[in-house]
């Protein structure tokens, strides 16, 4: 039984932390739970990754980080509901990517994508007004701490590397797609350098964030834990 709330005020939600710490999937079921918009900012970083790679701005041997920049203007994100799915799926210019950009060649570039300060500073106004009237759920890595640095509930999550690399590992092989435990694990600890080393908006902690390891929790104990912040931010 889910647990009820009683919601007296809109709130924004930024969720962030390390690759595959299952922070979409809190998000997702936070979203549909309070009736909330529910904003993916992982999956617009995967978007802009994907076209870099369509237009042969980055592969494994170089990235031009400045024919990418000056393509931005020509790169519209949207999300649109799939009733079936039961989320929003990524449209990048009008297309569906939401498939293309969960493999793990765009994995392995979008903390290079991501950053570019360029690149940041345009989806960050985005994604702003996205959450401008509040009653949103976002995650990423840097919601807490640069989007939404006033959200009334912060969460930050974590999770070991080799549960992080299993969890993907897992979808990817659903998926059909033909990786190694090996090659998923070293991704996901490249991003965690990446992602915390950047120069612009590096993934930490915000102060106020409360931090979740759900390295050993399932889907619906995670749930109800989160739950429970969210319904004590209503009560205050």
């Amino acid at each position: 039984m889910p647990l009820k709330h009683i919601q007296l005020k809109k709130i924004t939600i930024a969720i962030d932390g390390f690759s595959s710490t299952g922070k979409s999937t809190v998000a997702k079921q936070l979203a549909k739970h309070l009736g909330y918009i529910y904003v993916d900012t992982g999956a617009m970083y995967r978007a802009v990754t994907l076209f870099a790679m369509q237009q042969g701005f980055i592969d494994k041997d170089h990235f031009n980080v400045d024919k990418l920049i000056a393509a931005l203007d020509n790169i519209t994100i949207s999300f649109k509901f799939n009733e079936t799915a039961g989320f929003a799926e990524v449209y990048l210019n009008g297309v569906n990517i939401e498939k293309e950009i969960r493999t793990l060649e765009v994995s392995q570039f979008v903390s290079q994508v991501a950053a570019v300060s360029e690149v940041r500073s345009q989806l960050v106004k985005q994604q702003q007004q996205m959450g401008k009237d509040k009653g949103v759920v976002m995650d990423g890595r840097d919601i807490g701490t640069v989007v939404f640095p006033d959200a009334e509930l912060k969460l930050f999550m974590i999770a070991s590397a080799d549960k992080r690399a299993q969890r993907r590992f897992d979808e990817l092989i659903n998926r059909g797609d033909k990786v190694s435990f090996e090659e998923v694990l070293k991704n996901v600890e490249d991003r965690d350098y990446v992602d915390s080393h950047r120069e612009d908006s590096p993934l930490r902690k915000a102060d106020d964030a409360i931090e979740i390891d759900n390295s050993d929790l399932d889907l619906e104990s995670q749930f109800k834990k989160v739950l429970e912040l969210v319904n004590t931010k209503f009560s205050n």
